[in-house]
């Protein structure tokens, strides 16, 4: 892996091979402020670099999804007030593609993954243009990226990389592969790019 990447919250087991990072999630770890359930939490793993200006950061993620709010993607973060997540949640029994954005409070937005099987693997990408964030997803390398979200973000120097999170457990299993961090994706946002 790219030694510019640093843990925040590193789990008790994780491992790193080629390409590919392993971790098993430590009990109730999880990323949210305020909003609707009043309480504040930092207690995430996050596996993150050093990022400036506009780029793409994309990341292939396998999940055990089981457990209410397991959850792996990737995550943009400036400081433990201000980040962004997305990527799989488990919530209602059911596989979502979630993002939640926090300035100060979190927001939480999901699109049910009806027919997904929970083993599949997940292709997401977050690109930052100037002060907004597109966040994209799909389930086949081949397929066109849908658009999950796109939203206004600071434009400051920050932090990418990859997320796990279970607030209900301990022990969720995440993969992540063929984790990147380059130029970013042409701004245009319906040509299938």
């Amino acid at each position: 892996m790219d030694k510019a990447f640093r843990w925040h919250n590193e789990p008790s087991r994780w491992s790193d091979e080629a390409a590919s990072l392993t971790l098993k999630t430590d009990a109730k770890t999880d990323f949210w402020r305020s909003t609707f359930y009043g309480f504040i939490r930092d207690s995430g793993h996050a596996y993150l670099r050093p990022v400036s200006g506009d780029f793409t950061a994309s990341a292939t993620i396998l999940g055990q999804y089981e457990t209410l709010y397991d959850q792996a993607g990737l995550m943009l973060r400036l400081d433990e007030s201000n980040w962004i997540k997305c990527g799989i949640e488990y919530t209602d029994g059911l596989m979502h593609f979630s993002v939640v954005v926090t300035r100060e409070v979190s927001d939480w937005s999901v699109i049910p993954l009806h027919g997904i099987a929970p083993s599949a693997p997940l292709f997401v990408r977050l690109t930052r243009h100037g002060d907004a964030v597109r966040v994209q997803f799909r389930f086949d390398a081949d397929a066109p990226w849908q658009m999950a979200r796109l939203c206004p973000f600071s434009s400051a120097d920050a932090e990418i990389g990859v997320t796990a999170c279970s607030p209900e457990r301990e022990g969720f299993e995440a993969t992540f592969r063929d984790i990147t961090v380059g130029e970013p994706i042409r701004r245009s946002l319906h040509d299938g790019d």
